[in-house]
């Protein structure tokens, strides 16, 4: 199979700048539309085929990913919305890079054989910090929709649609500003050119019905918070058998221990004041196992020590961060006289360095003094 060239689609270089892939698939939607070119299947397929190639292109993490490992690297890498499963998708991604219309020609968002409902179908997963640092394998238990076998998904009885009578059947109004036309979404049609009679007594004028389904999911190593997964063809059913995909999206519980910032992750030491006097190594926990951190004499609160590696895997470029941690100084609450004492003496063992601050400041303290005798 010969991969998609997506820079040869738009009749740009693959050094093309971001303005320029924009004005390339401008002028292509353009010349390509369906609206410019009923009934010409060609036509269509290469407009889907345009705005397939914008999408990836103009996103610069896909672009990347693209330009480094083709299509099949962007499927591999889990990235959803490169490609679009049905014609109102195409179609209302076109608007929201462009608008609506563009003088004379009306792009209204319409939909295909009287569908009541989007294809793609979103679910949200709740994972913990271990499973989104690891990945691992979820059944899901979901609904999903298919059209009502009573009225074939038209939601009318016996399936008897009739003509709008706001739009004539076109499914857009149009209107003139100046020497412009404009068109729109007819409001009382939703576009489809045809309104329900009656209401199917079935799914009372829905034009569908719910199914229950249980699929097993490959939850990839490193996923983060707000991530998405695409399963193809296993969304919702429309009235010509099509299904579309489900998104996932991931919500990752917070950990007692470890924070996550992107790749890496950081972890808070608590160590005594002693231990930080005198300096130890001590045995900490990393997501992968136990480590060993050798503290210098005399470390810093707050002080960070890197594990290189030691982090989440990326999704996508499968690079790994690190692990970050910072030492927290811990101090007694509470002393008895005996360690009061102690502490004493260890002050005074010291001399003069036990209370550096009075040398600094002596000569403001005299300076204060002086102050008072005006």
């Amino acid at each position: 199979m010969v991969d998609l060239d997506y820079y040869e689609i738009l009749e740009v270089e693959r050094g093309a700048t971001f303005d320029e892939i924009k004005k390339a698939y401008r002028k292509l939607a353009l010349k390509y539309h369906p609206d410019r070119n009923q009934g010409n299947k060609e036509a269509e397929e290469k407009f889907k085929l345009i705005n397939e190639a914008y999408q990836v292109l103009s996103d610069e993490n896909k672009r990347a990913i693209y330009d480094r490992y083709g299509k099949s690297g962007l499927e591999n890498q889990g990235f959803e919305g490169f490609s679009h499963s049905s014609y109102e998708d195409i179609m209302e991604f076109f608007e929201s890079v462009f608008g609506g219309s563009f003088g004379g020609f009306g792009f209204g968002n319409r939909k295909r054989d009287d569908q009541k409902y989007p294809l793609d179908l979103s679910y949200e997963m709740e994972i913990s910090f271990e499973e989104a640092i690891f990945g691992t394998q979820k059944e899901i238990d979901y609904e999903y929709k298919i059209p009502c076998s009573a009225c074939g998904g038209t939601g009318a009885k016996d399936r008897e649609l009739q003509v709008c009578p706001e739009c004539g059947g076109n499914g857009q109004i149009y209107y003139r500003q100046g020497f412009m036309t404009f068109s729109q979404t007819c409001p009382r049609c939703n576009g489809s050119g045809r309104i329900i009679k009656e209401k199917c007594p079935e799914c009372k004028g829905l034009g569908f019905e719910r199914k229950r389904e249980k699929i097993t999911i490959n939850i990839p190593e490193g996923i983060d918070n707000g991530d998405k997964i695409r399963v193809s063809h296993k969304g919702n059913i429309g009235i010509n058998g099509q299904r579309g995909d489900l998104y996932i999206t991931f919500y990752v519980k917070e950990d007692e221990h470890f924070v996550r910032y992107n790749d890496d992750i950081y972890l808070e030491v608590p160590v005594f004041f002693t231990q930080a006097i005198l300096g130890e190594t001590i045995k900490i926990p990393t997501p992968r196992g136990e480590k060993e951190l050798k503290l210098p004499a005399g470390v810093k609160d707050k002080e960070q020590f890197v594990f290189k590696g030691e982090g989440v895997r990326n999704v996508r470029s499968g690079h790994k961060g690190n692990l970050i941690v910072q030492i927290k100084i811990v101090y007694p609450k509470k002393l008895t006289e005996e360690q009061k004492e102690l502490l004493l003496k260890l002050q005074e063992s010291f001399g003069i360095e036990s209370k550096p601050h009075e040398s600094v400041f002596e000569n403001v303290f005299e300076k204060i003094k002086g102050w008072f005798k005006k």
